[in-house]
């Protein structure tokens, strides 16, 4: 056998033996526990009591190491007690911001908008499975044969999702997508996902009422922005938050947060974002903010955006500010309502005042490439105005995207709904031609 595949064969035994210690120890220090005192201390005082035993033991009768393998060790044992084991420490990199699990042997995360495959991985299919049993548990759900794909969410806020053989061809698939940090428009402005004057008028189209849709792909920002616009509420106003999984995190005094529910392991107790979005239409709202709508719930808002609840905003996953107009019709048709496509124009015509729509770029930024104004009326096919564009330049694999944002004239009725509230509308979209800004 060659030297190299000698080395390999032997680096390939080693942590197999070191997988076959973890579980030894792991066995052990399960058999030793006293599970009724376990489940009376803290998830801190926990593990310190798991390392402190844990570490008797090595002492009394483990191998030989030194004191960074030592620790590492007993992380990687506790780790599969009480967390998700080999998975743990992408959980700790704040960086991280995806995991995703592609069978035993592959984990890929994405960091700064650029996905990468880590050197992590499970030691085998049933190591995979115990962690996958191990996170769908906590949230009292369940997966197998019957009901192989299951969303839930981790006990720190990580949204996970969970699909495993025979669905999953080549090994279980997980996804663990972590809460987005809040950011302040500001901080969007300095990351140029858009510009000074760009914020100025959504800051103002927020304040005035407009009902604003954010549309983009999967990982474009959508909740990150949503979450960023509507700190632009003023804070007298009671809101009402209607989400999937909570994500949102707003700052103002008056907020409801609500959360759909799954249905449980008999298949009862679902509450749709549709339950919600009717049931928070009794709760005085003066604004509504649906996290992502995604089916028959699209009529529900539009129709509390026709009916005063103006300032409302939402998500929706589209390709462009026009094909969101397109999305929501579609989904709007998804209700139990059969109603013509004229009457659902008509609905989206008098609801929607602004589309914002993001994208993410190679290098992994994101950015708004459009905000538009819907200028069709009543029945009429959707007509949009751009009234901000990113036109970046050729795109280059390894550099980093370079551009500028393009302002267009305001529409005479919007520039007129924006005064009449008081508001100012900034210049770059009020002289009349087109501006580049910086």
């Amino acid at each position: 056998m060659p030297l190299r595949d000698r080395v390999v064969h032997s680096e390939a035994r080693a942590d197999a033996e070191k997988v076959d210690l973890v579980g030894a120890y792991l066995t052990r220090l399960i058999d030793e526990l006293d599970r009724e005192e376990l489940r009376n201390l803290s998830d801190a005082q926990r593990r310190v009591r798991l390392e402190r035993r844990l570490g008797e033991l090595i002492s009394i009768e483990g191998p030989v190491m030194s004191a960074r393998e030592r620790a590492d060790f007993i992380k990687r044992v506790v780790d599969e007690a009480l967390g998700l084991g080999v998975l743990e420490p992408l959980l700790a990199d704040p960086s991280v911001t995806e995991i995703m699990v592609n069978g035993p042997a592959t984990v890929y995360v994405e960091r700064r908008g650029v996905v990468e495959r880590s050197p992590i991985a499970f030691s085998s299919e049933a190591q995979l499975m115990q962690t996958i049993d191990r996170i769908v548990s906590r949230a009292n759900r369940r997966v197998d044969e019957s009901s192989p794909m299951v969303d839930v969410r981790l006990a720190t806020g990580e949204r996970v999702n969970v699909i495993i053989p025979p669905l999953a061809v080549d090994g279980a698939l997980v996804t663990i997508r972590r809460f987005p940090r809040s950011f302040r428009l500001s901080e969007l402005v300095e990351r140029e996902t858009l510009d000074q004057q760009a914020m100025l008028l959504l800051s103002a189209c927020v304040r005035a009422e407009f009902n604003i849709v954010i549309s983009g792909g999967t990982g474009t920002g959508k909740t990150t922005f949503l979450n960023a616009l509507s700190a632009m509420i003023p804070p007298e106003d009671r809101i009402i938050t209607i989400e999937d999984v909570a994500e949102l995190s707003l700052q103002q005094p008056h907020v409801g947060r609500l959360e759909a529910r799954p249905a449980n392991v008999e298949g009862k107790g679902q509450i749709t974002i549709r339950d919600l979005v009717r049931n928070s239409l009794r709760m005085r709202p003066d604004r509504i903010v649906v996290g992502e709508v995604r089916g028959g719930e699209t009529l529900d808002m539009l129709q509390a955006m026709n009916t005063g609840h103006a300032g409302s905003m939402a998500t929706v996953h589209a390709n462009s500010a026009e094909d969101a107009l397109v999305r929501l019709e579609t989904l709007a048709s998804m209700s139990e309502l059969d109603l013509p496509v004229e009457v659902l124009r008509d609905q989206i015509n008098g609801a929607i005042d602004v589309i914002v729509h993001l994208s993410r770029f190679p290098d992994g930024s994101r950015k708004v490439v459009e905000i538009s104004v819907l200028t069709s009326k009543r029945r009429e096919n959707y007509t949009v105005a751009p009234i901000l564009e990113f036109v970046h330049e050729p795109l280059v694999r390894g550099q980093s995207v370079t551009g500028r944002f393009v302002a267009h004239e305001l529409p005479a009725d919007l520039v007129e709904r924006l005064v009449s509230s008081g508001e100012n509308v900034p210049a770059a979209f009020t002289e009349g031609g087109r501006r580049w800004m910086p």
